[in-house]
């Protein structure tokens, strides 16, 4: 089990700031936090190395790229053996339309979350992509109306 990286409290205000933007500068970081933006800095990399920290990245608004509809799909296999697990991750790691997999406990083994254009793409994907795939034994699809909410920001 990973072991979690301790953070004081200005790691925790710096954390807590890149979440919600990831632009700022080290000078405006800096500022926020009551540090310099050399100590900023050196928390920062120090953050990235430790693995608190990960990537950058922009965030997308999925309307504007017609990626809107988001299903909620349970996946049972057909063997839990691991070379099909391995099978079915590396299947899931190629598909962009899978923004998000967890493997789960309870009767279905994974949940996904595939965004996609219209019932008729995510049909379409269902029955000639996932459905197909030899370690696939069956799934349940769930349509989110709307999205009440979502974050990227952990709570610190």
């Amino acid at each position: 089990m990973k072991r979690s990286h301790q953070l004081d409290a200005l790691d925790r205000r710096i954390v807590s700031l890149l979440q919600v933007d990831a632009s700022l500068t080290h000078s405006d970081l800096a500022d926020q936090v009551g540090a310099s933006a050399a100590s900023c800095w050196r928390r920062i990399k120090a953050l990235e190395q430790a693995g608190v920290l990960l990537q950058s990245v922009r965030l997308v608004d999925p309307s504007s790229i017609e990626r809107d509809v988001n299903v909620l799909c349970n996946i049972r296999m057909r063997s839990h053996a691991p070379d099909a697990r391995k099978l079915f991750e590396d299947f899931v790691n190629i598909h962009p339309e899978i923004v998000e997999c967890f493997s789960m406990s309870g009767d279905w083994d994974y949940l996904l979350r595939i965004v996609v254009s219209d019932v008729s793409d995510y049909n379409k994907f269902l029955m000639d992509t996932l459905l197909s795939h030899p370690s696939v034994s069956g799934a349940s699809s769930h349509f989110a109306l709307s999205m009440t909410k979502y974050t990227t920001v952990y709570p610190l």
